[in-house]
């Protein structure tokens, strides 16, 4: 019984399962299975049938394109607690995956077939709409995204990375660690790994970060936010 009520916390942490009530999620457990993967293992790959969708238990997982030239471009990379690949569940068995899916690390998953998650979805209106949200948070994601590759310089996607990274409602300092490899960030940000590394000493020398590694220091987020035009919190608020 502990086993299963810590499953069902650990699915509730997407925003997919977030309004599953336990039966619900009894439900879906029967229907979906585990699967670990080691650094640099594929998932799935473009073109692929869409026959699951997943859950990240633990570790990360890129997803990604090849360009014409062979250039890998990261679209996500997926934390825990997050889901993936669940829109194209939708489209029957003409269902392609329009990315690729690869372990950055140890990762363990939870993988939903597609029919059988239809069957569930078909009996519970309380995870359609949580289906709904999810997508719909993503595809907000992938809009801003979207806007700041294309109408954004370098430095205010970087900017605006960092910035999102770093605990709301703070005026001052902060510090946050970088998960993530910073060549890894720079493809999902569309900028060259030498263009990162010059960005982040041009912050440094205007005073607004301290660099340690993976730890990075935002010495001053109202200069940051200045230079991304995000607005300063209310020190009265």
């Amino acid at each position: 019984m502990k086993d299963m009520v810590k499953q069902f916390d650990e699915l509730r942490r997407a925003h997919l399962f977030a309004q599953a009530d336990d039966a619900q999620l009894a439900t879906l457990a029967r229907v979906m299975q585990e699967a670990e993967l080691a650094p640099g293992d594929m998932l799935f790959t473009h073109g692929q049938a869409a026959e699951r969708f997943f859950f990240v238990r633990s570790g990360r997982v890129k997803l990604f394109r090849i360009s014409p030239e062979g250039q890998e471009k990261i679209i996500e990379v997926v934390e825990p607690g997050q889901t993936f690949a669940e829109a194209v569940m939708f489209m029957g068995s003409q269902g392609r995956y329009p990315v690729n899916a690869q372990a950055m690390t140890d990762s363990r998953l939870y993988a939903f077939d597609q029919k059988q998650f239809l069957k569930v979805l078909s009996e519970s209106s309380e995870i359609c709409l949580g289906m709904l949200s999810a997508m719909s948070r993503r595809l907000h994601m992938l809009i801003n995204q979207i806007d700041g590759l294309t109408l954004q310089n370098a430095t205010y996607r970087l900017v605006m990375y960092l910035l999102e990274h770093a605990p709301q409602g703070l005026a001052e300092t902060t510090e946050i660690e970088l998960t993530t490899p910073k060549g890894v960030i720079a493809s999902q940000l569309a900028i060259q790994p030498e263009t990162f590394s010059r960005i982040l000493a041009k912050l440094k020398r205007l005073g607004l970060v301290e660099v340690n590694g993976n730890h990075i220091t935002l010495r001053n987020l109202r200069g940051l936010r200045s230079l991304a035009y995000v607005p300063v919190p209310d020190d009265t608020t």
